[in-house]
């Protein structure tokens, strides 16, 4: 009879489990999307102030989507970083970290995001991946590809090694970079099927295998976002020969460009 019992109890104990497992596992799925991105809309008639000279272009996509972009330009200007920004936000606040690229005497194309500020359309990683090397070809009509650095942070570093591993450039710079979403999923849900539950998969660990030019990676040792190992297996398997890892031991995820480190790294690049 007692051993009936228990297994009864360890029976109800598994079922637990199981339910909660499958709830976890659903609710990662449903909701990935919220985890992973955090726009921030604008109305389409919003006016953008920032002190460095810019245009604001509106790039339409195959599908129908406008993808909302900002143009700096510098006079007598050494080249163009083409910037994917992070997870957050919108082109009001990324456009303003763009103008510490034009103090380098450089021009700047940022785009935002499909749902991000006054971009539309649907968002999927095949379409993200489509508008970044949409906005890396409308930059061809007045720039050489020498002349073209593509810049990644965080999220954006995924989108920015895509198109380096498919197009000529001066150089790629990644800033909290991560090996792909799948990793980064599987370090905070260990126990799930992250592979199959992801719709996003970003595999910035396969593209970076494909980039031709130099590759200069900045990370914090204290990024909780984005763990410092992360991005240090990402630039392992980077090919060799053209590769620099900028470790920064007390940055965090937010703060890398404040470290002297960062700002004397980019003035010897740029």
């Amino acid at each position: 009879m007692k051993r009936n019992s228990i297994k009864i109890v360890v029976k109800r104990i598994l079922g637990f489990f199981s339910v909660f497992y499958l709830l976890i596992g659903l609710l990662v799925y449903l909701f990935q999307e919220k985890l992973m991105f955090h726009p921030k809309k604008l109305d389409q008639k919003y006016e953008y102030q920032f002190n460095s000279p810019f245009e604001e272009v509106f790039l339409k996509t195959k599908d129908g989507a406008m993808i909302n972009a900002l143009h700096f330009k510098e006079a007598g200007s050494k080249g163009v970083i083409l910037y994917f920004h992070g997870n957050a936000g919108n082109l009001n606040r990324w456009g303003s970290i763009g103008e510490e690229f034009t103090e380098r005497n450089y021009d700047v194309f940022i785009i935002d995001y499909r749902t991000y500020g006054k971009s539309t359309g649907e968002r999927t990683e095949e379409n993200l991946l489509d508008d970044a090397e949409m906005s890396y070809n409308y930059l061809l009509k007045y720039y050489s590809p020498d002349q073209i650095t593509i810049y990644g942070r965080s999220l954006g570093t995924n989108f920015a090694t895509f198109v380096a591993s498919r197009n000529k450039a001066k150089q790629l710079i990644l800033e909290a970079p991560f090996f792909s979403f799948v990793d980064m999923a599987q370090r905070r849900f260990p126990l799930l099927p992250t592979k199959q539950l992801l719709k996003f998969k970003m595999l910035t660990n396969q593209y970076i295998e494909n980039v031709k030019c130099p590759i200069t990676f900045f990370h914090g040792k204290e990024d909780q976002v984005v763990p410092y190992d992360s991005g240090r297996n990402l630039y392992d398997i980077a090919p060799e020969g053209h590769k620099e890892m900028v470790t920064i031991p007390d940055a965090n995820h937010n703060n890398i460009s404040s470290f002297q480190e960062y700002q004397a790294k980019l003035d010897q690049i740029l």
